[in-house]
């Protein structure tokens, strides 16, 4: 019996295909990082009502990107091991049907985003959308070592989303949420893609694992990895927390850096370090939720958060720099230009971060 009639015998219910589509494991992140965020705008519970309709409108408008991602890679879904089974490639659902989901859901998220909390967080929910689907999966997936990078900061927007949803703007504090799981999302995945290097290979994907090796990979963790940790310290006086969230990114901040040293010399299976990296997103952004809902005041010491989130961020851009500046990490068929660009993007932000931050602490 083939592969693929042994898995339609095995098919399941038409709903439960259409909500795998969706994938409901990535929808977690939005549920782990909107509510934090809605807390901090509102400095303590922001109302069961608006937290329910950000969430399900959220949860509507990534689901929907998920599918169409799903559609626009289907070719590439078959080849490798990790997705073969996913509806598209084992045709359980047809590539109209799915589009037609996928976008009926992104609208229906802005929908009840715009009419349940804010237009500018349904706003916010279709530029994510869109970035997903146009600037990572039909751009920079297939072409760049740079996709998972730049193309993560979809996947960050719903701390953004959930500030919004509370304000109605955007301040400093939202930025540095948004800017932590930005920077989180390439030492997260490429400990992942480390173990599916092969999957990718086949597929032709440039991960960056596949492109520059498992040293240069392990190197580049360390680095945003730092860059992470920074800045979840930065949020410290940018927000105004207090020790429960400051004691927090310290216990679950120290092995971010310290265990990817371990990669390094093969004491560490990169598995162990992306199972560590889920643990310290939840660990940080549930802490900042119950510090809001705990404490309303500061635990003080700004100028030393910030010195100290300062250094890890701009060692941690130097020692990514030097390592992209090597050209056996840049991608076949990438100009020079073309990945100094890309790189670019994501140092000059990590900086106007600081800068932004550190001018909003002393003001």
């Amino acid at each position: 019996m083939s592969r693929r009639s042994g898995a339609q015998e095995r098919a399941p219910s038409t709903l439960a295909t259409y909500i795998e589509l969706t994938k409901p494991r990535i929808i977690e992140l939005l549920l782990v990082t909107t509510v934090p965020a809605m807390a901090v705008a509102a400095g303590g519970w922001p109302g069961t009502l608006l937290v329910v309709m950000a969430l399900v409108g959220g949860s509507l408008s990534a689901g929907g990107a998920n599918v169409i991602n799903q559609v626009y890679d289907r070719d590439i879904d078959r080849i490798m091991k990790r997705t073969e089974s996913r509806p598209l490639p084992t045709e359980r659902v047809t590539p109209k049907a799915a589009t037609i989901f996928g976008i009926v859901l992104g609208i229906a998220g802005f929908v009840v985003l715009w009419l349940g909390t804010t237009l500018l967080a349904g706003l916010l929910s279709l530029v994510a959308f869109g970035f997903y689907v146009l600037v990572y999966t039909m751009v920079l997936k297939r072409s760049s070592t740079q996709n998972i990078v730049i193309g993560g900061a979809a996947g960050a927007v719903p701390a953004l989303i959930g500030w919004a949803a509370v304000t109605g703007d955007l301040s400093m504090a939202a930025w540095v949420m948004f800017s932590i799981i930005f920077f989180w999302t390439p030492p997260h995945f490429w400990a992942l893609s480390l173990k599916y290097a092969d999957d990718y290979r086949a597929a032709d994907i440039p991960m960056f694992p596949v492109v520059a090796g498992s040293r240069s990979s392990y190197e580049q963790i360390v680095w945003y990895s730092s860059v992470t940790v920074g800045v979840a310290f930065l949020l410290v006086p940018v927000a105004g927390l207090s020790w429960i969230y400051a004691v927090t990114a310290v216990v679950f901040g120290f092995p971010m850096v310290a265990m990817p040293m371990r990669l390094r010399s093969g004491q560490l299976h990169p598995m162990k370090y992306f199972v560590y990296t889920n643990l310290f997103l939840a660990a940080v952004f549930l802490s900042m939720l119950i510090d809001r809902l705990v404490f309303d005041s500061g635990i003080g010491g700004d100028l030393i958060w910030a010195t100290i989130a300062t250094g890890l961020v701009l060692i941690g851009l130097a020692g990514a720099v030097a390592v992209e500046s090597r050209p056996s990490v840049r991608a076949e068929g990438i100009s020079t230009i073309r990945h100094i660009l890309e790189v670019g993007i994501t140092v000059v932000f990590g900086i106007g971060l600081l800068t932004a931050s550190l001018l909003t602490i002393v003001a």
